[in-house]
């Protein structure tokens, strides 16, 4: 997918809308330095590097009993879709096998399924609190263009031919680019928005709906390896907007206000994101590629550690939505990763495309639990 860059920690708009850039390269499917005690199919205990789990009831699951799990099938196949092409060091082809054996529209068999292949582990952050920060990230829908037009005039770039064969280390900064022209010729795509065409650098990738009602998905081709800095904070230390402003929308909005002054907060972060067209037209409902190599599935997808748990397992999310304290538990599944999600209780969630899935995104920052499911 998309190469995480994040960044600014105690900003909301940093830690979500950055949260989203996944590598181009397919990662493992497990972390590094997993050790197990007990005895038997299922240990009574698990740790890896930055994390510790324990053996647990499904009681002890917080809405589990309640989640419709249905809805998370479709994306728990396409794992293993993925985790059937792969060894690792836990046995995920015997459970995909049965998995061909549940009916996909019965959510109390898709329960069952779970209860009896997997066991659920308690995860602990190497601090010992069993509690993490729970961000949001989403895929960018924009209308626009191939060619350039009076109203989608911003353009999108590819990679720059160029730095094929000789890159520089760093590239010049996004203002120098912009400045320079010497981007000119590799437009990939016209946007209305410069700050909706800047989220989507952030995340790393998005969909540009064209006017013949064609769909283009553009995916991460790499950066000028300039280092991030957030205009949230650019922003807040000029206090331009308070801390609860400092979200997507909070940004959105001040950019409206200050149309003379948006390439001047663009520019405070001089790293530059370039994109590629993903061949085909694609339903608007697909999502973006993760690290798993397999579309994600709107709220039912996470980014997660590597480090601490296996790429492409199940896991029981227990939080809040944003800004509120409705409880969110959810059986997700561990199919994206990035550098900035870091620690044992810690996920980024896929809310999905287009606006809506933005809206809540943007505003996500609470704390939550997590258990994730191994094979017995």
């Amino acid at each position: 997918m998309i190469s995480k860059i994040k960044l600014f920690q105690t900003s909301v708009f940093a830690i979500v809308i950055a949260s989203v850039v996944v590598a181009c390269s397919t990662p493992p499917t497990r972390g590094t330095g997993y050790r197990t005690s007990g005895s038997g199919a299922a240990p009574t205990s698990y740790s890896s590097s930055i994390a510790s789990f324990s053996a647990v009831s499904w009681q002890t699951l917080p809405g589990w009993q309640d989640d419709d799990v249905s809805q998370a099938w479709p994306a728990w196949l396409k794992s293993c879709d993925a985790l059937r092409r792969r060894s690792g060091e836990v046995n995920w082809r015997q459970v995909c096998e049965q998995a061909t054996r549940v009916s996909n529209r019965d959510s109390q068999a898709i329960r069952r399924y779970f209860e009896n292949n997997f066991q659920a582990y308690e995860i602990r952050n190497s601090s010992g609190s069993e509690t993490g920060l729970i961000t949001g990230y989403y895929e960018p829908v924009m209308n626009g263009a191939l060619t350039r037009t009076s109203v989608y005039n911003v353009p999108l770039y590819s990679y720059p031919s160029a730095w094929r064969k000789s890159k520089p280390n760093p590239g010049p900064t996004r203002a120098e680019l912009i400045g320079s022209g010497m981007l000119k010729g590799s437009e990939i795509a016209w946007v209305q928005d410069p700050v909706a065409a800047a989220f989507m650098q952030i995340q790393g990738s998005g969909k540009i709906r064209l006017e013949d009602g064609r769909v283009l998905r553009l995916g991460y081709a790499g950066t000028n390896d300039q280092p991030f800095k957030s205009f949230a904070q650019w922003l807040l230390d000029r206090k331009e907007i308070t801390r609860s402003e400092a979200t997507m929308q909070g940004i959105s909005q001040w950019a409206k206000r200050n149309p003379d002054r948006v390439n001047e907060m663009l520019n405070a972060n001089p790293r530059f994101v370039f994109f590629k067209e993903l061949p085909g037209n694609v339903e608007a409902d697909l999502g973006p590629n993760g690290a798993l190599g397999v579309p994600l599935t709107s709220e039912r997808s996470i980014a997660i550690d590597l480090q601490a748990m296996p790429l492409g397992a199940p896991v029981f999310l227990a939080t809040t939505k944003p800004l509120s304290s409705q409880p969110l538990q959810k059986l997700v599944m561990a199919q994206d990763t990035g550098k900035a999600i870091v620690g044992g209780v810690r996920a980024d969630y896929y809310w999905g495309s287009g606006d809506a899935a933005g809206e809540m995104a943007g505003r996500m920052k609470q704390n939550g639990k997590m258990w994730v499911l191994l094979p017995r």
